[in-house]
């Protein structure tokens, strides 16, 4: 099954062994080259197209400057960033995947140097700014971020819809809508880090507003032939911890918002987990696939499971048993860029590009 192509409205997906979006902190820092892709993004993304991936999907993309993790991402706040992504998404089809983008904003998370030099706050006068969030709530180690009003919540919606327009021209297929691991969109979510009184906070109904307005504006601007995902965190790790009694989003929340931004023309759950705050995770395996297989099962919709997903047999038995419609690999991609490809041939399906990476007779010229 991982090899069966999958129908999303009208876009046919190869196969089900999909890369998700992962932050490679690659971008160009300097005024007037911020967001751009680099050679770099374009060589690692084609090559896990070619490796045999379905579906390449392009990390963290900000909708605004203040919107990226880090100096070091990309973005598609501005019209002359397109050309520079047309870039990716031709080296993505060419080989053979299809280009998806997950179009995100960082919010209370924002402005951190890269992970492997501590990422910890970049400070304003080093080429950071001031996070924004729900609430003047601070994710520990980083600045407490400046409280959103109304107004400029509204700004941030506007913000998603343009980058969507903008991923459309830049010819990606796929949009994906991050609302998870504690950045804005989920910090809204989540009682831990929203603590507003106003529309935008308290109830559920309330809490998942600006991730509503947020689904509604991008599928109002997105092609209607092609899907829309969300990538969720599906509970925030507080639910399963006897010692911590603070109210906090959980797998029942997340699969009414399911059910929600479904209405809405989103067309997959991608089913992450966590980030909202620094707690611990369990170490099952299926730590966080048995969360995808319970929206699946409860919401009714398709779903990408993700995490500690490491062999071609464990990606199969998923789809097998119904748990999920698709499979993101993320670090085993990252190791083994055809992990795809070497997946086909263990569970006896024909790779990509074959010929070229698989023949091995000597030529008559040797």
């Amino acid at each position: 099954m991982l090899f069966e192509p999958l129908q999303i409205r009208g876009l046919s997906i190869s196969n089900r062994a999909w890369m998700p979006p992962m932050c490679m902190y690659s971008a160009d820092p300097a005024p007037g080259r911020a967001g751009f892709p680099t050679d770099f993004h374009v060589a690692h993304y084609a090559a896990r197209a070619a490796g045999g991936a379905g579906l390449v999907t392009v990390e963290a993309t900000g909708v605004s400057p203040e919107g990226r993790i880090s100096p070091y991402d990309l973005g598609l706040w501005d019209d002359a960033q397109i050309s520079s992504f047309a870039r990716l998404t031709a080296g993505i089809r060419a080989g053979g995947a299809v280009p998806a983008i997950q179009l995100a904003h960082a919010g209370r998370k924002a402005a951190t140097d890269k992970p492997w030099l501590g990422g910890g706050s970049v400070s304003e006068t080093d080429l950071g700014w001031l996070p924004i969030g729900p609430s003047p709530l601070a994710f520990p180690g980083l600045p407490v971020p400046a409280e959103l009003s109304r107004d400029e919540i509204s700004a941030v919606v506007a913000q998603f819809a343009a980058a969507a327009r903008r991923a459309d021209a830049a010819g990606f297929d796929v949009v994906e809508i991050h609302a998870a691991h504690g950045y804005l969109l989920h910090s809204f979510l989540s009682p831990i880090s929203n603590k507003r009184a106003d529309e935008y906070g308290g109830s559920l109904e309330n809490r998942a507003r600006i991730v509503l307005e947020v689904a509604g504006a991008v599928r109002a601007v997105w092609p209607e032939s092609k899907p829309l995902f969300m990538r969720v965190s599906a509970t925030d790790w507080i639910e399963e911890n006897p010692h911590d009694s603070r109210d906090a989003w959980t797998v029942e929340q997340t699969t009414q918002l399911a059910r929600w931004v479904a209405e809405l023309g989103v067309d997959l759950i991608h089913v992450s987990s966590g980030g909202v705050d620094q707690v611990p995770v369990p170490n099952d395996v299926d730590y966080q696939t048995r969360l995808a297989a319970e929206i699946k099962r409860d919401a009714n919709v398709l779903v990408g499971a993700v995490g500690r997903i490491t062999t071609p047999q464990q990606a199969e038995r998923l789809l097998a048993e119904g748990e999920a419609d698709a499979i993101y690999v993320g670090r085993e991609m990252l190791r083994t860029p055809s992990w795809a490809n070497d997946a086909a041939i263990e569970l006896g399906a024909r790779p990509r590009f074959i010929e070229q990476y698989a023949y091995t007779q000597p030529s008559a010229r040797a």
